[in-house]
């Protein structure tokens, strides 16, 4: 493809190092958490290596046009996850934040009385940010209380693939079980196991220097087995893609704003944990090509996605994505639905637009179980059966169907109200890309 402009870039960014974090291993809540001075510089070092890549102008990806060296409010937008893991998150936000738009000293004002004030510590940027609650915004955090989800983890846990290598990871769990510190060493237990073992490699010298070679490469193995399992899903808009199914939202919003001549957005970052990248990989087929992304990516990592405008007679705008993974190496351009090279922002919209979820009332929808699937369960009927006769078949299958909506029409209500979703706030549009005044509700203090 010919050279073509940068008209922005939308980020998706996976927080840096913390504590160590519980998440229970069904509903997939996480515990509390707290950002380390490790995981603020692997914020900061991405903040820093996005500067240098969109905000240089002797870089190929520099985007056209946007104010580099102070911040222009209207030409950035930042959303952050402060569900689980909330503080860590928020923390690598600020961080990045940082890296990506350094003190300068040319950030002062003139007073009315000549008097000169530089802001704080030398010229500090204070960029505002949009916090994310799951409890009024589920865009970046759709997993949690989502009985649809809790059972497709149910469903994963009890597959025979799952079954299969929790029989393998057997000799692993016997030998780590003085390594464990009475975690629970079971393969649904995975993630837990594999947080705590990596935390204390990280920040405990003594369990450092015990624990023996490749049980860090193991309980990494069989975590990204788990999670990949859990955030991923067959179907393109299946309920385990939950995770990117509702942050498409935020950065489809964002690159249509990019792409429209008439709006100031240039820059949108979105920090969160790593579910949205799993399920991402998955939905858009980059797994296909690049199966080593099955896995959780590591902290400081991102997504980039570049909107990119082809030059005459073309002039269409194109998607170019890329992905660093950690804090030890570069982008590298990874593509979507087996393209091998750019793939036009009509079609990227188009084919995700039927599996996106828009709305905090479309994500209810999609987590609460239906009527007949509840009828179903009270009933104890199970999900598919034959008896082998293809009348027979026909005629039972009738008679559940009367069943099942007569079972419906009587107690629908009650078990509607047992299964729903309930939303703290209000029913709208999810993850709308702040405006200029809407930007300033969440002022950042650090």
């Amino acid at each position: 493809m010919s050279p073509s402009q940068v008209l922005g870039a939308v980020i998706l960014a996976r927080n840096g190092d913390r504590t160590e974090c519980y998440q229970h291993p069904v509903t997939q809540k996480s515990g509390s958490t707290a950002s380390t001075p490790l995981g603020e510089v692997e914020a900061f070092q991405l903040g820093q290596h996005l500067r240098k890549l969109y905000l240089n102008s002797e870089s190929s990806s520099y985007i056209r046009g946007i104010h580099s060296d102070l911040v222009d409010l209207n030409e950035v937008a930042v959303r952050v996850k402060v569900g689980g893991e909330g503080a860590a998150v928020f923390d690598s936000a600020i961080a990045l934040l940082q890296g990506l738009y350094p003190p300068n000293p040319n950030n002062k004002i003139t007073l009315a009385n000549e008097t000169t004030v530089t802001a704080p510590l030398n010229g500090y940027q204070y960029i505002p940010v949009e916090t994310v609650e799951p409890t009024n915004d589920r865009s970046l955090e759709p997993w949690t209380d989502c009985p649809a989800f809790e059972k497709h983890v149910a469903k994963v846990h009890s597959s025979e693939k799952f079954k299969e290598v929790a029989k393998q990871a057997q000799p692993f769990f016997n030998a780590l079980k003085d390594f464990a510190f009475g975690h629970e060493l079971t393969l649904e237990n995975m993630y837990n196991i594999y947080d705590f073992v990596s935390s204390q490699l990280i920040h405990n010298k003594t369990y450092a220097h015990r624990l023996p070679p490749t049980f860090i490469e193991q309980a990494r193995g069989f975590a990204d087995f788990r999670e990949n399992a859990i955030y991923s899903d067959a179907s393109m808009g299946g309920i385990g893609n939950i995770a990117s199914r509702t942050a498409l939202s935020s950065i489809l919003k964002a690159l249509q704003r990019i792409a429209f001549n008439g709006d100031p957005l240039q820059l949108m970052v979105i920090e969160t944990t790593y579910q949205p990248f799993i399920s991402f990989f998955h939905q858009a087929d980059v797994v296909k090509s690049h199966p080593e992304l099955q896995a959780m990516p590591d902290f400081g990592s991102a997504i980039a996605i570049e909107l990119r405008r082809a030059p005459p007679p073309d002039a269409r705008d194109f998607l170019r994505f890329k992905f660093r993974n950690g804090t030890n190496e570069e982008f590298r351009t990874i593509h979507v639905f087996k393209h091998r090279e750019d793939i036009p922002l009509t079609e990227f919209i188009y084919r995700l637009e039927n599996s996106v979820i828009n709305s905090n009332r479309e994500w209810a929808q999609v987590c609460s179980t239906s009527s007949v699937d509840a009828a179903r369960e009270v009933l104890g009927l199970p999900e598919s059966a034959t008896t082998g006769n293809a009348l027979a078949d026909v005629t039972i299958g009738v008679s559940l169907a009367l069943l099942v909506l007569l079972f419906t029409f009587f107690v629908g209500k009650v078990v509607r109200r047992k299964r729903a979703v309930r939303l703290a706030g209000p029913e709208e549009s999810l993850s709308a890309i702040p405006s200029e005044t809407g930007m300033q509700k969440a002022a950042v203090r650090y």
